[in-house]
């Protein structure tokens, strides 16, 4: 009746996972608690669950990765702390809980923190920066959110129910084979990762349409923000690289529940076939989190310099080249593998050559500041901190580019060094940037400013702290997921990366005591005017927060930097342009479909984990079932009428005016 499942899936005999287990559960009723009580849960129904709107959609996804940051950063706690404490001596993780989290702890970051963060800021974003009303398919963007989300659910009810997988974070061969894992821990992974990846590829899709089809008028490509132009390039990645990932991860599945040997060291298989695939995925996958991050610091960079982006065509021509190259470099994740030099060669030239154009951004970036009238704002300092660090993990990388010095220093504590190098002072630090530059559009107030420095800090300094010592520890021989050793001079360098650790622990710290601060203090950080940066983009165009339509009459686009030209017109005038002739508006009607199909594919993914099939078919129909509603709605749109647009535009004008007017009285 229920499979596999038992009582002796929830592990009474290790205290970790259930105290971990039990604090999740207390938060999560605790919440649902507080909600209820406050009157909360219709609203939240109706406006955020079932929301269909970009912007509600984008600071969900957000909103997810920041909850998954906090997990996996505590995976991150105790892998350095039990690495601190295992000189010759077990420690306080048995080795296969250690292996657990760190094949947690990658899972969780790559796919649940680093993908919703890009996802959520381009969703919220592009649409604004196009001038438009919401992405091409509005509905389909919900379900790809709760997809999303019930990827992340499932690795975590793994805390309670089983085990997750030992086999890393990319689930390698043999060892993921069901002769050498026979629990369900690789089940939860494989199948949180083809129910999310679908998440996934919906979103990239979505995006690509509504970059390519969907401008206000006049916007052509070459008038679009840089934020738009990264967006197209991961977004296509998505949807050349994810169907990669899904078919490896299928091939794997058939091996283990059908006695396939599309891996398998006997009958053919070829476990260095699933290298070669999961890194076709793989290093595209890279870029795939990495060029949102560029399009995040060139309107950061541009927006407090008080200039144009320098060299926005060869931006451009770069990010596209980017998203080119990072299909022909996957081979040098196993340059050790023996496909030989020939091979070796090719693919080092070519991970070498990818580094130039990001070179070209970071040259850009740096001329877009010459001469400018910098502001040091939070989310300048992210880009400055990441201008740094990358510059280093970048060097690094074209280090392991080269076949021999891979051989030294694959599978080697320098790896990890250099990925999170460029992960969390390329990737993390963007998106970052972008929460704090974007916030006060989502909420109509800014974050603190004295927390958010102090934060930046100590990331800053955590992040140098915490992993500078893996270099030395990889030229000294440590390899990764060692869960414990007996060489001295390896010891205090891992006690300094803990210490590091801690230090990035204090920033989370602050980043939470900023998000508290700056909501009791929402009325003085108040944006009144919908452009609290002086930006120059069309999303600063927009009250904060924008309407769910919004621009109440889609804007004209006249050349490059739309709104900065408007600007610059009404301050000539000493006024704001005439007053649109308003007209009633049409928006896609929120829907429950994203949220039913998730929980219908919850429940799926735990039955197909546990082998209870009659399950699997109930919640197969039920997602079905959820479609053929949803495709025989009568209908799907509503009118928003003429008189709340003139009303919400009527005063987001007036604060402008007032603003304006304050700008013309000389000092």
């Amino acid at each position: 009746m229920l499979g596999k499942l038992s009582w002796a899936a929830i592990p009474f005999n290790q205290p970790i996972p259930l105290i971990a287990a039990g604090v999740v559960g207390f938060v999560i009723i605790g919440v649902l608690a507080w909600v209820t009580l406050k009157g909360w849960l219709p609203y939240l129904w109706r406006e955020w669950i079932t929301s269909v709107d970009h912007k509600r959609i984008g600071i969900m996804y957000v909103l997810l990765a920041m909850v998954m940051l906090l997990r996996g950063f505590t995976d991150a706690i105790m892998m350095r702390s039990q690495q601190a404490l295992a000189f010759r001596s077990p420690g306080y993780l048995p080795p296969e809980h250690y292996n657990q989290i760190f094949s947690a702890h990658g899972t969780l970051m790559i796919f649940f923190v680093a993908m919703p963060f890009v996802i959520g800021l381009m969703n919220f974003v592009v649409p604004l920066q196009l001038g438009i009303r919401d992405v091409a398919f509005p509905t389909l963007n919900s379900v790809g959110l709760w997809l999303t989300a019930t990827g992340a659910l499932l690795v975590n009810i793994s805390l309670l129910v089983g085990e997750f997988s030992r086999a890393t974070w990319l689930a390698y061969p043999p060892l993921s084979e069901l002769k050498y894992s026979p629990g369900v821990g690789v089940d939860y992974y494989l199948w949180s990762l083809e129910i999310s990846g679908v998440g996934t590829l919906l979103a990239g899709i979505n995006l690509i349409v509504t970059v390519l089809k969907l401008h206000a008028p006049g916007m052509t490509y070459m008038r679009m923000p840089m934020f738009c132009w990264t967006t197209l390039a991961s977004s296509l990645l998505i949807v050349a690289a994810f169907p990669i990932l899904t078919a490896t991860l299928a091939m794997l599945l058939l091996d283990r529940y059908l006695g396939f040997h599309f891996f398998t060291n006997e009958a053919g298989g070829n476990m260095m076939m699933f290298m070669n695939l999961i890194w076709a995925w793989g290093h595209p996958e890279v870029y795939i989190l990495i060029l949102p991050a560029f399009g995040v610091y060139s309107e950061v960079v541009s927006t407090f310099s008080g200039k144009p982006l320098f060299g926005y065509r060869s931006m451009v021509a770069a990010t596209m080249a980017i998203c080119i190259l990072s299909f022909t470099v996957w081979l040098h994740h196993f340059f050790t593998m023996g496909a030989g030099a020939d091979v070796n060669a090719i693919f080092g030239i070519t991970s070498a050559i990818i580094a130039v154009p990001t070179g070209v951004k970071i040259f850009n970036w740096l001329f877009t500041m010459y001469g400018g009238r910098v502001v040091y704002s939070t989310p300048l300092l992210w880009s400055l901190g990441f201008m740094v660090t990358f510059v280093i993990g970048g060097m690094t990388g074209v280090l392991l580019a080269v076949p021999p010095a891979d051989f030294v220093l694959h599978n080697s504590l320098f790896l990890v060094a250099h990925f999170h190098n460029v992960i969390i002072g390329g990737l993390l630090f963007g998106a970052f940037a972008g929460y704090t530059y974007w916030f006060p559009k989502a909420f109509g107030f800014r974050l603190h400013e004295g927390l958010g420095k102090a934060s930046f800090w100590c990331w800053f300094t955590g992040f140098y702290v915490a992993f500078m010592p893996l270099y030395v520890l990889g030229l000294m021989g440590m390899t990764r997921r060692m869960q414990h050793y007996d060489v001295a001079a390896w010891h205090p360098w891992l006690l300094i990366a803990v210490g590091g650790a801690a230090i990035i622990l204090i920033g989370i710290i602050l980043q939470i005591a900023q998000f508290v601060v700056s909501i009791r203090r929402r009325e003085e950080l108040r944006d009144e005017t919908g452009d609290p940066w002086n930006g120059r983009s069309l999303e600063w165009a927009t009250p904060s927060p924008p309407p769910a339509f919004n621009f109440a009459v889609l804007p004209n686009i006249q050349g490059e930097e739309a709104y900065w030209g408007m600007k610059q017109r009404a301050l000539q005038q000493a006024r704001l342009g005439e007053e649109p002739v308003y007209a009633d508006i049409e928006m896609p009607r929120n829907s429950p479909t994203g949220f039913v199909c998730a929980f219908f594919a919850t429940i799926m993914g735990f039955a197909l984990i546990w082998h209870i099939w009659w399950m699997v078919g109930v919640a197969a129909l039920g997602a079905y079932a959820t479609f053929v509603v949803f495709a025989w709605r009568d209908v799907d749109e509503y009118i928003v009428p003429a008189e709340t647009v003139a009303r919400i535009d009527r005063a987001n004008r007036s604060a402008r005016s007032a603003a304006l007017a304050r700008r013309e009285v000389p000092p």
